[in-house]
């Protein structure tokens, strides 16, 4: 495999090794402290510790910037893969340049939201990061299937890396709300989120098998040229790379 073939797996990679097996821990860790707090409020005690609530905390904390860093990842893939193959650079150095900074403002607003403390700078940094994620998405060179987005791995990972953001921003008022208006907030949008965390586990499988490696690159174009996605056609498979 190319460096190029490398860099495309490793989006999936970190989605198993790190990004899932995180969404597991994290849900066991909510389920526990729901079970906890209603266990505490109809027998007056828990036989759960009280730790599953901070590590909750400090594993959804863990899980937003897993989830923003492989869908920045991917986005750049993406994005610097069509620069390298167009020479963007040559035509319009300002865009690339651009972008790069869009790159850098969606880290340093999330390592900026991690560290804030008021609300409002926690509504900023948040904001800023959404915005740089959802303008990256958007460049040339993005796998959007913006035609069929209902099964779009792009649409999802947008969404549920916003949402993930969301619920960072508003971690802190959750503790100090006792309508329990924010709680019930962030049950509802993390409920959401790990259904669509599903739905990027079938349309990852999906894209995997859309997004040719460098050496079927050539055969799946022609795929497409005609349009064997809705006709029969018969097309010449390419030759496998010789090896050394």
């Amino acid at each position: 495999m190319e460096l190029r073939d490398v860099m495309l797996l490793l989006h999936p990679v970190i989605a198993v090794i790190v990004v899932y097996p995180l969404i597991g821990i994290v849900v066991n860790r909510a389920l526990l402290v729901r079970q906890r707090r209603l266990q505490a409020a109809t027998e007056g005690k828990s036989k759960i510790p009280p730790v599953v609530g901070q590590e909750h905390v400090k594993l959804g904390r863990a899980l937003t910037a897993a989830v923003v860093g492989i869908v920045l990842i991917g986005l750049a893939f993406g994005i610097f893969g069509h620069i390298l193959e167009k020479q963007v650079w040559t035509k319009t150095p300002f865009k690339v340049i651009l972008i790069t900074l869009f790159f850098v403002a969606a880290i340093a607003s999330l390592t900026l939201l991690y560290k804030a403390s008021d609300k409002m700078w926690r509504g900023i940094f948040a904001t800023l990061s959404g915005i740089a994620i959802v303008i990256l998405g958007c460049q040339d060179g993005v796998y959007r299937q913006t035609n069929q987005w209902y099964i779009s791995h792009y649409y999802y990972g947008v969404v549920v890396a916003l949402l993930m953001i969301f619920s960072l921003a508003i971690l802190p008022d959750i503790y100090k709300d006792k309508t329990n208006r924010w709680r019930k907030v962030h049950i509802a949008l993390n409920s959401i989120a790990t259904l669509m965390f599903i739905a990027q586990g079938i349309t990852g499988s999906l894209a995997l098998l859309e997004v040719p490696l460098s050496w079927q690159e050539t055969y799946f174009q022609k795929l497409y040229e005609q349009q064997c996605n809705i006709k029969p056609c018969t097309i010449q498979a390419p030759k496998m790379p010789n090896k050394p």
